[in-house]
């Protein structure tokens, strides 16, 4: 009776309690309540726009139906959450940036969803790096190397997974308050004190345009208000890839490249430098334009390589990645003519890629880019390189050409 009550006051646009939709949520989290049953009230909040306070009050009782994690014995702590894009390998450079200059991140990832890479997937290109690790061994690591990175427990948030899970099976997915209730119920959670929210938009994006980013970043945000959290907010345009690898291995080789190579011309470098200095002027209480002129310092003199290194082997990686040089391509495609880059299919780049690597149970396959939007190719420049099977090099090679607009 109470489900039901609550599906008629979300249908006549009416506010619930707290007490109402925590009820619920623990009952279907518990399996007291079947999917079939719960099902309508998604279907319900899916077509019916919540009040800030009614999607607040689910946020929470999804945060609450699992471990909420108490950072306090560590002090002060921030935590940076991408929606997705393709190449963005952001998370692997800022935590160790970040923790050079002592702000702290407790870094839960995921794995690959859809077309996006997974920062857990490319953590696990060095060989023997432990992604699930207790959480006690978490905050040691945190107070050893100022930071670390793991995938993100089964305690956190549970409601979340199995609500996130339905929603996929029944396309109810592309909805702002259930995606904002669903990041922040595990933000939230994870107990940071301050969070930066980093909204994609565009092509190689969940986001179509700024639009729809900047409705979603709105919604993120009034949930940390309500929460007592401080959070910053930063839209980033994913009509092409972030940086110029894609592909697991090859992403998380470009993270190592940027540490070893400052290149203030890669617009993945730009990003992580973004996000890594407004996490620390927070964090800091410092000018954004100091903040950031420290983030380029650790990285142009070494030191946030080193401590990428130094985390990686404190959770049994293999450090050999960082001396590897890349293979060579299986197929290098050059410009015919003379061309100007004017744009990138970025999703459809994504899924060739990401289907490729699942196919063969792999992370070695990938392309690299040469040029941004804009860009002129002169004839008999490279395009891109390719890494593949040479049985299938043929075929992808020409369904990557056809994601190019020029």
């Amino acid at each position: 009776m109470e489900l039901l009550n609550l599906i008629e006051k979300i249908k006549n646009h009416q506010d619930f309690s707290y007490g109402e939709i925590e009820s619920v949520i623990n009952k279907y989290t518990h399996d007291v309540i079947t999917d079939q049953d719960f099902l309508p009230l998604i279907d319900a909040i899916y077509h019916n726009n919540l009040s800030d306070k009614c999607l607040y009050f689910l946020t929470k009782a999804m945060k609450n139906s699992g471990e909420i994690l108490d950072l306090s014995t560590l002090g002060s702590t921030v935590d940076k959450h991408s929606t997705g894009g393709v190449s963005d390998t952001t998370t692997i450079v800022i935590v160790p940036v970040l923790a050079c200059l002592g702000t702290q991140m407790l870094k839960l990832s995921g794995r690959s969803l859809g077309f996006t890479g997974g920062t857990c997937d490319k953590l696990e290109c060095f060989k023997g790096y432990k992604t699930d690790i207790p959480l006690g061994t978490a905050f040691e690591l945190v107070k050893k190397n100022g930071g670390c990175m793991m995938t993100s427990t089964a305690t956190i948030a549970p409601a979340d997974k199995k609500i996130y899970a339905l929603r996929d099976k029944t396309d109810l997915v592309d909805n702002i308050s259930l995606i904002a209730s669903s990041v922040m119920s595990k933000k939230l959670a994870t107990g940071a004190d301050i969070i930066v929210l980093d909204v994609k938009y565009g092509d190689g994006a969940f986001m179509p345009n700024k639009k729809s980013a900047v409705s979603l970043g709105k919604k993120m945000m009034m949930l940390a208000k309500y929460d007592g959290k401080k959070a910053k907010v930063v839209y980033g345009d994913m009509s092409q890839p972030l940086g110029y690898n894609i592909g697991t291995l090859l992403e998380c080789m470009e993270a190592i490249d940027i540490l070893k190579n400052y290149n203030k011309n890669n617009p993945l470098t730009k990003a992580c430098i973004k996000l890594s200095a407004i996490c620390h002027s927070l964090d800091k209480h410092m000018p954004y334009l100091l903040a950031k002129k420290r983030m380029i310092k650790v990285i142009k003199n070494g030191e946030a390589l080193e401590k990428l290194k130094t985390m990686v082997a404190s959770q049994g990686g293999s450090l050999e990645l960082f001396d590897t040089p890349y293979e060579t391509p299986q197929k290098i495609v050059y410009a015919q003519k003379d061309l100007k880059i004017k744009g990138f299919k970025t999703k459809s780049l994504g899924e060739i890629i990401n289907n490729l690597n699942h196919k063969y149970q792999t992370n070695k396959y990938g392309i690299i880019i040469y040029n941004k939007i804009g860009e002129k190719v002169k004839k008999g420049e490279k395009l891109f390189s390719l890494y593949a099977p040479q049985e299938e090099i043929e075929e992808i090679s020409k369904q990557i050409l056809n994601c190019f607009e020029f």
